[in-house]
């Protein structure tokens, strides 16, 4: 990945450096963004949710799902803005000034390294179910050992694993519907009532729990959605990104009302949202109690292939960020080489290292669904701020690039307006992680992370490559200042 700073002046060797292959068609890119928007947490965390915050869960995930739209939207005119953009740590870097993408990169990697733990952690929770006799560090080392040797084959590889990956998650949502849905009205009846719509408000109302019990649904809420942003990271191996990305993206609110609102109201009809609960899979209950015993080991098997799915998406994306970081000189220059297929394997290597300590945390709790809590929270602050910095490269971009926004063919919708209303849903959110214990240890433990960051580049950017970036950027900055004031200037 070509330093984003040195778009406008390439060095001469430029030529030289391996690039990443543009082997992505537009079907792994549609399922990508969808396998993206379908994570874990709806799988395995939605019981939770749904006992925290009832019926008014429908609501949360529509306005998570809403908001999200716009920042993704942002990340697409961003992306096309300039075709050089790998990835958003690329914008960052170059709209914000090499900090931001030093701190965007190296988080991004860091909420996907959290990420890929919580999926070993879930995978081997529901291994267990399937076989109980079974240790727990057979299935992460599994996971890890596959999902390396298909990322190490070609990027084409990961996108038609992601595929089919996406695909199994497809249909397993759309059978739970059309299940539900012969249910409800054929008259079913289980131990909690009869299959009903009127089961969405016939046991407490809309908010049974009131305000905070709508606010705690957004604590877990907010991780089923982490991976919405992988389309992102997929624009350096894309073909044909300018008619591709914004297909993807403009698919997300169908996706998340089909995917999320769809799947969430049939389950609460089928069965009352008082009868769910933490740690146990509403899709895997459903099929039970329709009185499906194969088709609820089915379930468990999609449930494990989901997480399997966000592994195998966690392990692509860290290995693209830290090759991107190292050829910025923001990472060691081990991790900036390419394998013969043009995959970047020791990034790769790195990232599957890291993900073994799901195992060692799978060990050092008995409870499986506290470790997959804590590690989803610190992973979903890390997310927020990603977003975060894709929103305020956004006002820097309108600030400072003020035409390439006016001849977009892909304008952000509601533009500046929107991204502060991003920014006071976002802060909203971080306050919701402080109204529980579990999520409140696990959003202070949170600035650690920061603060390594912020002593690393403090020492980092003292070097003479980091100076000649930042003067460079000083001067673009300067230059586009002197612009606009000659435009404004004339008449």
């Amino acid at each position: 990945m070509e330093f984003l700073l040195t778009i406008h002046h390439p060095p001469a060797k430029a030529v030289e450096t391996p690039h990443l292959d543009r082997q992505l068609s537009n079907r792994h890119i549609q399922l990508i963004a969808i396998g993206g928007a379908i994570g874990t947490g709806l799988f395995m965390g939605s019981g939770k949710t749904i006992s925290a915050a009832g019926p008014s869960v429908i609501f949360v995930y529509m306005i998570i799902g809403f908001m999200l739209f716009f920042v993704m939207r942002a990340m697409g005119e961003l992306l096309l803005s300039n075709l050089h953009y790998k990835s958003f740590s690329d914008f960052a870097a170059d709209l914000l000034g090499p900090w931001a993408g030093f701190f965007t990169g190296w988080t991004y990697w860091f909420c996907w390294v959290i990420t890929g733990i919580a999926d070993v952690i879930a995978i081997a929770g529901y291994s267990k179910e399937l076989w109980p006799g079974l240790p727990l560090w057979v299935p992460g080392l599994a996971t890890i050992a596959i999902l390396l040797l298909l990322n190490l084959t070609t990027v084409k590889a990961f996108g038609e694993t992601e595929f089919w990956f996406a695909l199994i998650k497809i249909i397993a949502i759309a059978a739970l519907i059309v299940v539900g849905l012969f249910m409800i009205f054929s008259g079913f009846r289980s131990g909690a009532g009869p299959a009903s719509f009127s089961n969405l408000w016939s046991h407490g109302g809309f908010f049974p729990n009131e305000f905070m019990g709508f606010v705690a649904g957004f604590q877990i809420a907010v991780f089923a959605f982490v991976g919405i942003e992988l389309v992102g990271t997929t624009a350096a191996e894309a073909k044909d990104p300018e008619k591709n990305l914004p297909r993807a993206i403009n698919s997300i609110p169908v996706r998340v009302l089909l995917f999320y609102v769809g799947a969430l109201i049939i389950l609460m009809s089928v069965t009352p949202w008082t009868q769910f609960a933490a740690g146990h899979s509403p899709f895997i209950a459903m099929f039970s109690l329709a009185g499906l015993g194969a088709a609820a080991t089915v379930v468990n098997l999609v449930v494990l292939s989901s997480a399997m799915s966000s592994a195998n998406s966690g392990i692509y994306s860290t290995s693209r960020m830290v090759y991107g970081l190292a050829q910025e000189g923001d990472a060691p220059a081990v991790f900036s080489g390419l394998s013969r297929r043009k995959v970047p394997r020791n990034a790769l290597f790195l990232s599957c290292v890291l993900l073994l300590s799901g195992v060692v945390l799978m060990y050092a709790g008995q409870d499986i669904g506290k470790a997959f809590d804590m590690v989803t929270t610190v992973s979903a602050v890390c997310f927020v701020f990603v977003w975060s910095i894709i929103m305020a490269s956004y006002l820097a971009y309108r600030r400072r690039r003020p035409h390439l926004h006016d001849t977009s063919k892909f304008k952000m919708p509601g533009g500046i307006v929107m991204v502060w209303v991003v920014f006071a849903f976002f802060g909203f959110v971080l306050w919701t992680l402080t109204t529980q214990p579990d999520t409140l240890v696990a959003l202070l433990a949170t600035p650690a992370w920061f603060i390594m960051l912020g002593v690393a580049w403090f020492f980092l950017r003292r070097r003479s490559t980091h100076l000649a970036r930042y003067a460079r950027f000083q001067e673009e900055l300067e230059s586009e200042q002197d612009a606009a004031n000659q435009a404004a200037a004339l008449p």
